[in-house]
């Protein structure tokens, strides 16, 4: 097996003559001896940088989609940078607000959006609200009266569009939970009736084919078929939503955030509407690094070798939602040969708690060690959880020789937090 493919580590990953990896100006290892592991790294120049190539690729505005990857610093990073923020709860609305960002700066989607959430979005001020069913126009018409601000919206609608990913991340397809299907009438009657309401001030119209999209081609599909729909009801604003994939292991290749904004530019260029975009995973994923502690290697003879790390699907959950594979490697050695075959696996009480499947280490790889998987900046901390009651990472932001703590370790008290019989001492 080759050495780590250094392309999907961080922008400013740099590794010494010793194989030492150093980000944001700073020894991994030491910030893992600093800070403890499981501990997520995220280079903020990475950060800041692709939020100004979004910027740049969509002049019309772009959100970031918060999903991705959320925190009171991340949250004022991309408001920084220009950003609006996609937020898809009120809890996500919460934390944006509470970060500093401004209202009206967020546009609040979600597929079932109740009528509290709805009632703090137009009490706080969002900007706008992405529409993905008529029950959520009766919410809204109930919730907006006299003297009530009237809320900017877009309709969510569903192009009938097979993008190219798995079928968990598809969103766009006919068979999906999201927005209004465009076949039957049913999106022009939705978007006819946010025009003629007086509780909604229609600007535009959403458009989402899926999640970790290669093939840029499922975007131009998705304008063609709603090129004509958009044009016949004069809508002023076109959303193509987010979901360009990035590459996680060796022999992927991903299109850039400038070259994805093209295509869709070019594909949307006679519908005359604005043109805007909410990536999240392509913002946030190569960003970041974890690390982690191996904890035990146990050699099954003629089955496979495990490595047992202290951290698991609590941390990352993707490879077993999706199946996704990740490099490995060690932060100490990053450019040894690594030619030795394991199954990376977490601390739960799971079977199916891997993080790596068949993963490449280095010959010498010793209990005690540190390990690291890169491109893990989406989809992590976003989607971490307390299995087996173990305690959440801490998040650091790294940059120009210093480290800051943005989101601390939990503690064990932090678990009794919300237990009515047991309380922290």
């Amino acid at each position: 097996m080759s050495v780590l493919p250094l392309h999907l580590l961080p922008d400013t990953a740099e590794v010494s003559s010793s194989g030492s990896l150093r980000i944001g100006g700073l020894e991994v290892a030491g910030l893992a001896d600093e800070w403890g592991t499981p501990l997520f790294v995220y280079d903020e120049e990475d950060l800041r940088s692709r939020c100004r190539e979004a910027v740049a690729a969509f002049p019309d505005g772009v959100a970031y989609a918060t999903k991705a990857f959320l925190c009171g610093a991340m949250a004022r990073l991309a408001h920084e940078e220009g950003m609006l923020l996609d937020v898809a709860t009120g809890g996500e609305i919460h934390v944006a607000l509470a970060s500093g960002v401004p209202a009206q700066r967020l546009i609040f989607h979600g597929n079932n959006k109740s009528a509290n959430e709805i009632a703090y979005a137009l009490e706080a001020g969002v900007g706008r609200i992405v529409i993905d069913s008529i029950v959520e126009m009766d919410r809204i018409e109930a919730l907006v009266g006299e003297g009530t601000r009237v809320p900017q919206v877009l309709v969510r609608v569903n192009p009938g569009v097979e993008a190219h990913t798995h079928a968990f991340l598809r969103t766009g397809a006919a068979d999906s939970k999201f927005g209004i299907t465009i076949a039957g009438g049913a999106a022009a009657a939705a978007v006819e009736r946010a025009r003629r309401s007086p509780a909604m001030d229609l600007i535009g119209v959403h458009v989402h084919v899926g999640s970790q999209v290669f093939d840029v081609g499922s975007y131009e599909k998705a304008i063609e078929s709603i090129a004509g729909f958009a044009a016949n009801l004069e809508v002023e604003e076109l959303s193509i939503g987010g979901g360009l994939g990035v590459a996680y292991v060796e022999g992927e290749e991903a299109p850039t955030i400038t070259e994805w904004g093209k295509v869709i530019a070019d594909a949307a260029a006679g519908i005359g509407a604005r043109i805007t975009a909410e990536p999240g995973r392509a913002i946030v994923a190569q960003a970041a690094i974890t690390i982690y502690t191996v904890g035990t290697i146990k050699e099954i003879p003629g089955v496979r070798t495990y490595v047992s790390v202290d951290g698991g699907m609590s941390d990352n959950p993707r490879p077993v939602l999706y199946g996704s594979g990740y490099e490995v490697f060690v932060p100490g050695a990053t450019t040894a040969d690594r030619t030795r075959q394991i199954r990376l696996v977490g601390k739960h009480c799971e079977s199916g708690d891997v993080l790596a499947w068949n993963a490449h280490v280095p010959e010498d790889l010793a209990v005690g060690d540190y390990l690291a998987t890169p491109v893990t900046g989406a989809y992590g901390h976003s989607m971490g959880s307390n299995y087996n009651m173990v305690r959440r990472p801490a998040v650091v932001f790294v940059r120009e020789g210093k480290a800051r703590l943005v989101v601390r370790r939990e503690t064990h008290e932090d678990l009794l937090i919300r237990d009515m019989v047991v309380s922290p001492v």
